[in-house]
C-alpha cells in the first residue's frame, strides 16, 4: 500500500523522506491483487491509485497486469481491460466524443459489439502516467454525463468515469508521478498504492547483476557510497542505469578524467556517452568534441527546456517542428531521446516522443539556457522574471553571478519545487570541469574566477533568510554542485566533537544542521532533541527534524508555550 501524503516538493525531496523514513508497518500488494479487498476489509475497490516517482516502474506493473490477464493467469473475473493512452487523448481535446466512441478509435468494433449495454460485464479502464495527461481534469466545474453515447469533451468524459457518474460498475486504474496524483480528488479513490523506489539491497543487486566483472560492480557501489547525491538518485532504477552506463565506460577505458561526484558531473559524462554512441553507430567512429552536432544538439535542448517549461514530459511531432527538429533527427538520437510508438488510432497517426526519463529532461533544459547565456550572451530566464519596468533584460549583457542570483530566484519562487533539479544542474555548468566535457558546445569566454564564489554567498544569503526547509535542503544540494561544504563541514565538525548542544549557531549554521539530519542515511527512529538544543531557538529551527521522526524525545528540553503551539500546529 501507499501514504496518502501530500507531495508538494520535487520528487526527488521524496525519495530523500521515504528512504529515510523509518520502517512502519505496511501492507505489501501485488500487481495482481491491487483490486482485492486487504485481509480483514469488506470494502469493494472500484478505482485504484498507483504512484512512484518517474522511471520506476508504474507502466511495467500496468504491462505486467495486462499479460498476466491475457494469458488467463489472473483476474478472470474481468471480461474486458482497455488501456487508453492520454497522449493519443490529448489529441481529441478539441472535439467532442462520446465515451463508447472514444474506446472504439481505440479498440474498433467496441461501438457495435453494445458490450456497454450488458450489466453483467466487467470492465477495466487503464489511465497510465497522468502526468502525461495535458487536458485540465476540471472535477469541479464539468457538467455531469451519465450516457456512454452522448457527445461532449473528452474532459468532461473523463472526470465522470473518474467521479464514477459514467460506468459507475467500471474499475479504474490510474497510475501518476506522485506530484501529479494530488490532482485526484481523494473521495474518487478506493486505494493508494505506491511503486517503491530501490531500497540499498537491490541498488546493489542491480550493479551485481549488471556487470559480470564483479570487480568493477564493487568499485561502482562503493563509489556511489561515497556520493550521497548520486547515492540518492540510484534508488531510481533508470539512474542506476545511467551510472552503471557512465563509470562502465570510465573504468572500462581506464581514463585519467575525474570520475563524477555530483549530478551534474553524472549527467554531463551521460550526455557525452551518449553523442559519441551516436556517432560510431552512424559515422563508424566516434568523432572529437570539436565535431559534435552543435545545432541539433541545441535543438534538442531547447525542446527540454520549452516542454520544461510547460510541465510536459511528452510531446508531438509538432512540438519537435517548434525546435526546429525533424522526426527522423530525433530517431538518430534514440538514446537521449526516445520514440515511444504507440498503436495508431483512426484520429491522428501522430507518433509520441519523451526523454527516457524526466531527469534526462530537467538536465538538457539547463544546457540550453546555459549556452544560449554562454555563447549568444541570452537570458532565457528573464522572460519569466522581467518586469514591466525591466522587459528586455534578455538582450543586456549581464554577468554570470547575476545570471546565477537570478536563476536561484526563479526556484525558490516555485512552489512546488519543479526547478529545483534545473537549478542544481545549471549551476553545476558552471564549473570548469563540466565545462571541460562539453568544450565542443561552448564558445571561449571570459569568466572571473569569483563569480562562482559570488553565487555561493549569495546562496548562503538566501539559506540564512530561512526559506522552507525544502527550499533550504536544495540550496545546500546546490552548493553541493558548486562543490562548496563549508557549511556542512562545520556542523559535522561539531557533531563529531559532542559540542553542539553548547554552541551558539549562525541561522546558517542551524539551516546546515537540518539538512544534515534530514539527509542523512541513518533512519530518524528516535530524535533526542536534548542532544543538539536545549532552547526555544534551537526546537523551533529543529521542527522539521521533530516532525520528521518517528519518535521524538523533548524532556529537559525547557520548552515554552511557543514551542508547544508550534509542534501542535506541525503535528
Amino acid at each position: 500500500g501507499g501514504s496518502g501524503e501530500v507531495i508538494t516538493g520535487h520528487e526527488v525531496r521524496h525519495i530523500e523522506t521515504t528512504i529515510r523514513r523509518p520502517a512502519r508497518p505496511e501492507t505489501s500488494i501485488k500487481c495482481n491483487d491491487i483490486f482485492k479487498p486487504l485481509t480483514g476489509r469488506g470494502k469493494h475497490i472500484r478505482t485504484v491509485l498507483t504512484k512512484g516517482v518517474a522511471g520506476i516502474g508504474k507502466s511495467v506493473s500496468v504491462q505486467k497486469f495486462i499479460l498476466d490477464w491475457a494469458r488467463g493467469n489472473a483476474n478472470q473475473d474481468i471480461h474486458f481491460i482497455f488501456p487508453l493512452p492520454f497522449p493519443e487523448l490529448n489529441l481529441m481535446k478539441k472535439e467532442e466524443h462520446s465515451f463508447v466512441g472514444i474506446v472504439d478509435n481505440f479498440f474498433v468494433g467496441v461501438k457495435e459489439s453494445g458490450i456497454f449495454k450488458n450489466n453483467n460485464f466487467k470492465f477495466l479502464f487503464i489511465f497510465d502516467n497522468r502526468d502525461e495527461c495535458r487536458l485540465p481534469l476540471d472535477f469541479e466545474n464539468n457538467k455531469s454525463c451519465r450516457d456512454v453515447t452522448k457527445s461532449t469533451s473528452v474532459d468532461v468524459l473523463l472526470t465522470n468515469l473518474i467521479h464514477r457518474k459514467l460506468l459507475p460498475s467500471a474499475l479504474l486504474w490510474i497510475t501518476s508521478r506522485s506530484a501529479a496524483a494530488n490532482q485526484i480528488p481523494p473521495e474518487c479513490v478506493d486505494q493508494v498504492t505506491e511503486v517503491r523506489v530501490f531500497n540499498d539491497p537491490q541498488k546493489e543487486e542491480y550493479f551485481r547483476k549488471r556487470f559480470s566483472d564483479q570487480d568493477v560492480a564493487s568499485k561502482i557501489i562503493t563509489h556511489i557510497k561515497t556520493s550521497r547525491s548520486l547515492h540518492i538518485m540510484c534508488h531510481i532504477p533508470i539512474f542506476c542505469w545511467i551510472s552503471a552506463t557512465v563509470l562502465e565506460d570510465l573504468l572500462s577505458e581506464k581514463k585519467t578524467g575525474e570520475i563524477p561526484k555530483n549530478l551534474t558531473e553524472m549527467y554531463s559524462q551521460f550526455f557525452v556517452f551518449q553523442s559519441k554512441q551516436k556517432n560510431r553507430k552512424y559515422h563508424g567512429q566516434a568523432k572529437t568534441v570539436s565535431h559534435w552536432d552543435k545545432k541539433m544538439i541545441m535543438k534538442i535542448c531547447k525542446l527540454a527546456f520549452q516542454q520544461l517549461q510547460n510541465g510536459n514530459l511528452i510531446f508531438y511531432k509538432s512540438d519537435l517542428e517548434e525546435c526546429g527538429i525533424d522526426v527522423t533527427e530525433a530517431s538518430v538520437y534514440s538514446g537521449v531521446c526516445t520514440q515511444i510508438f504507440r498503436q495508431e488510432t483512426r484520429i491522428s497517426k501522430e507518433k509520441v516522443y519523451c526523454f527516457v526519463h524526466l531527469s534526462i529532461q530537467e538536465f538538457l533544459a539547463p544546457v540550453y539556457v546555459f549556452l544560449s547565456f554562454n555563447n549568444r550572451n541570452r537570458n532565457l530566464l528573464s522572460k519569466t522574471l522581467s518586469t514591466p519596468q525591466m522587459p528586455l533584460t534578455q538582450f543586456r549583457t549581464i554577468s554570470t553571478n547575476e545570471f546565477h542570483k537570478r536563476a536561484v530566484d526563479k526556484a525558490l519562487q516555485s512552489k512546488n519545487g519543479h526547478l529545483d533539479l534545473f537549478l542544481r544542474f545549471l549551476l553545476g555548468l558552471s564549473l570548469e570541469s563540466n565545462q571541460i566535457l562539453l568544450r565542443g558546445l561552448l564558445n571561449e569566454r571570459t569568466r572571473s574566477s569569483e563569480d562562482n564564489e559570488e553565487t555561493v554567498k549569495y546562496i548562503k544569503e538566501k539559506i540564512r533568510e530561512n526559506p522552507s526547509p525544502e527550499r533550504c535542503i536544495n540550496l545546500f544540494h546546490c552548493l553541493n554542485e558548486l562543490n562548496d561544504h563549508s557549511l556542512v563541514e562545520e556542523i559535522q565538525s561539531y557533531l563529531s566533537s559532542g559540542s553542539l548542544s553548547e554552541a551558539k549557531l549562525s541561522p546558517a549554521q542551524w539551516s546546515a544542521l537540518v539538512f544534515v539530519l534530514l539527509t542523512s542515511e541513518k533512519e530518524l527512529d528516535v530524535f533526542d532533541l536534548k542532544k543538539y538544543s536545549r532552547s526555544e531557538e534551537g526546537f523551533l529551527r529543529l521542527l522539521p527534524v521533530v516532525k520528521a521522526s518517528q519518535t521524538a524525545l523533548l524532556n529537559e528540553c525547557n520548552l515554552t508555550v511557543k514551542c508547544c503551539e508550534a509542534l501542535a500546529s506541525a503535528l
